[in-house]
């Protein structure tokens, strides 16, 4: 069977609105010319668009027109390498999925250890950040979550104290396992994050592990959250204020 078949059949079962790039086609790397030249065909059918560089989707049509892909399902293959992923979307964007501003942005921030990630398509930018650790698919939630710790005096509308309501209910959604997991990727964070994280899960009596974050921080260091008392009574434990 020819590059040209090959495509057209894995395109078929792709789903609408959906973006892909090469890696998710049946071509060798050899192949790529000849995949190219057959993209472009059709593209020119209308059968698939181009939204960047390597980066397509099948145009999802409803009563209103074209739907064009979500932001996340745009960036998609950028978070990924060769069926992996190394990357996540950090900075406002996460933090309003996470309920912590009503702030809504274009500008995206994609973190990553092993990469820098820039995307400029139409009206959708990112810009890259370092993260903290290796990025996986069973860890960048929890690196994401440790970032909003890490930036919560500078997340734009957030209220301080209604955060900490925020972080308590999803941290008490968490395993054990997974709970562990993020006392041990915050040793790599700020001390700050290490702070709050632990006076976090002492107050809701997730304390099994927490010694860790205690004994790597600086019995001197204060942290000024501006937090109330009354929202997190062990802030005194951990030099919070």
């Amino acid at each position: 069977m020819n590059v040209s078949k090959k495509i057209v059949q894995q395109i078929k079962i792709i789903p609408d609105d959906t973006t892909f790039g090469y890696e998710q086609l049946p071509i060798a790397k050899e192949e790529y010319l000849a995949a190219a030249k057959a993209m472009e065909r059709l593209q020119k059918k209308g059968i698939i668009k181009k939204i960047s560089k390597g980066v397509f989707y099948k145009p999802k049509m409803s009563v209103f027109g074209e739907l064009k892909p979500n932001e996340q399902e745009i960036l998609k293959p950028y978070l990924f390498q060769d069926g992996k992923r190394m990357a996540y979307i950090t900075g406002t964007y996460l933090y309003n999925q996470l309920g912590l501003t009503t702030q809504l942005t274009n500008r995206i921030k994609i973190a990553s250890r092993s990469k820098r990630i820039y995307v400029n398509t139409g009206a959708l930018k990112a810009t890259p950040v370092k993260s903290y650790a290796d990025v996986t698919d069973e860890n960048f939630q929890l690196l994401g979550f440790l970032d909003a710790i890490k930036d919560l005096k500078i997340i734009p509308d957030a209220d301080i104290n209604s955060a900490i309501t925020v972080f308590s209910n999803r941290i008490k959604q968490l395993t054990n396992q997974e709970v562990e997991e993020m006392i041990n990727y915050a040793l790599l964070y700020p001390p700050r994050v290490r702070a709050l994280l632990g006076a976090i899960l002492e107050q809701i009596n997730r304390t099994r592990g927490i010694e860790k974050l205690r004994e790597k921080l600086n019995p001197l260091s204060h942290f000024n959250f501006g937090i109330k008392p009354e929202y997190l009574k062990s802030v005194s434990n951990w030099n919070i204020r």
